[in-house]
């Protein structure tokens, strides 16, 4: 083992319903607890969330609702979690910004005092990301062979970027060479608008991915409660997505 321990550290990933570190809950931690001697023992619950999984996060992490209907709620193993954390360090992979505020928030819902400072967090998401960049000089390192001089500066990056992109077209035999299926390639998440606020149903009609009427249909909400469409309107919400959304409340009224 290359790491040198002190004291045992916990490394653990949560499943949960969603990503919202306020509202959503845990349906799956497993943790692995390793000791300064190496030994290490692992522990993985599932967890009845005591709200419905969206079918989104179930068809990523394959938990549905029939599978933890009989799980114990997190209120019942919290005590056992805790016995297990107790004394440790933590760590995770993107822990920092959502596995550790997440069970934070589930620790202190059922009234344990999950005291940070009492811990030392590691994460190797981090680290990854700090050795390995992911930035456009290294990527035209990468696929060019080239150091990008003057980085920063519109021209460059520019050029870069274009022989990046070529190079990559050359380099997988999977990559598209037409713009049409090379769009589709790099779209991660298809949404209505830029910023990710709307989204789209199975009948490819336009949702809401925030807010009270999350997952249901913008038009149809528009229709119901006009109201509403007028507090978006005054809202901090992004020009683009507020043109969008009074695209959608012309069309439903017709």
């Amino acid at each position: 083992m290359n790491l040198k321990l002190h004291k045992p550290l916990c490394v653990f990933d949560l499943e949960t319903t969603g990503t919202n570190i306020g509202k959503d809950r845990i349906v799956e931690i497993c943790i692995l607890k390793v000791n300064p001697d190496a030994s290490r023992e692992s522990k993985t619950w599932r967890v009845n969330p005591e709200m419905l999984i969206p079918k989104e996060s179930s068809e990523i992490h394959g938990i549905y609702d029939e599978d933890i209907k009989d799980a114990p709620t997190f209120r019942e193993i919290a005590p056992k979690i805790m016995e297990m954390l107790t004394g440790t360090d933590l760590g995770g992979f993107n822990s920092n910004r959502f596995d550790v505020p997440l069970l934070a928030e589930e620790l202190l819902r059922v009234g344990i005092d999950f005291d940070l400072s009492k811990f030392r967090l590691v994460d190797a998401q981090t680290i990854f990301h700090k050795k390995e960049p992911r930035n456009l000089g290294a990527a035209y390192q990468f696929y060019c062979g080239k150091t990008l001089e003057n980085a920063h500066s519109a021209e460059a990056d520019v050029m870069a970027t274009f022989e990046v992109l070529d190079a990559q077209v050359g380099k997988y035999d999977d990559i598209p060479s037409e713009i049409a299926p090379l769009s589709e390639f790099t779209f991660h998440n298809k949404n209505a608008d830029l910023a990710g606020f709307i989204g789209y149903n199975d009948k490819k009609e336009e949702v809401f991915n925030f807010g009270k009427y999350k997952g249901q249909g913008v038009k149809a909400v528009f229709q119901k409660d006009l109201g509403y469409f007028g507090w978006l309107q005054n809202a901090d919400f992004p020009l683009y997505t507020k043109k969008i959304f009074t695209k959608i409340q012309l069309s439903s009224k017709f």
